[in-house]
């Protein structure tokens, strides 16, 4: 029981954040009014997902340092739930731009550089598919996770903010942080964790599918 602790944490907090996402106070502010309450599902996906990007980069640099078919996989599988959490953060982003902008998909340095980046990593598994021999796959995708991550924050963290761009704490404008209240707050923060948690679990089962898969198979 003591191992699966986590587990249950963060369903519950997946649980809580989405109960009191709904129903919960919001300050009201112009423009957002109610869509503000997308900030409890939209940013804490992306969270999760570079989270899951951070651990998948560190299995590729212990696969290139050991030569672990394990690591690969670890590294594949995680960096598999960060697109799909990428993926749904972005049709949060969508959803939320097309009632607070008055577009589904402006022409915003931030949203282009995301779609950049979410084209990167779905070209890691392009590249994962290419190769027959699991060696050479593995040391090739090692390599070019490590370069899609080096790209991927720069084009997400620091371009957006050298030019104008809608998004908040981006161009001039305030950072979103300011916009939130204390009621919030206590269901923003529990949901960032919720959403690494739930990512990390789902990338684990994935993890054990493919490693009995490959014992099967070998």
């Amino acid at each position: 029981m003591n191992k699966y602790w986590w587990k249950f944490l963060g369903a519950g907090l997946l649980i809580y954040s989405v109960i009191f996402g709904f129903l919960g106070e919001t300050p009201r502010r112009e423009i957002l009014n109610e869509t503000i309450r997308m900030v409890y599902f939209h940013v804490p996906m992306w969270f999760g997902m570079m989270a899951l990007m951070v651990s998948s980069l560190i299995y590729s640099i212990r696969y290139l340092r050991t030569g672990l078919i394990r690591y690969d996989i670890f590294a594949s599988q995680y960096a598999a739930v960060s697109v799909v959490f990428g993926l749904l953060g972005f049709v949060t982003g969508m959803l939320w731009g097309n009632f607070t902008w008055g577009d589904w998909l402006p022409k915003d340095p931030k949203i282009i550089a995301v779609e950049v980046g979410l084209l990167i990593y779905c070209a890691y598994f392009v590249l994962r598919g290419s190769f027959d021999d699991e060696q050479r796959r593995g040391r090739l995708s090692a390599i070019y996770n490590v370069f899609a991550f080096a790209s991927f924050m720069p084009l997400v963290w620091i371009l957006p903010r050298l030019t104008d761009s809608l998004h908040p704490g981006n161009g001039g404008n305030p950072a979103f942080g300011s916009d939130m209240d204390m009621n919030m707050r206590i269901v923003f923060l529990p949901a960032v964790l919720g959403w690494i948690l739930i990512g990390n679990w789902i990338s684990i089962l994935r993890i054990r599918v493919k490693l009995i898969n490959e014992k099967i198979n070998g």
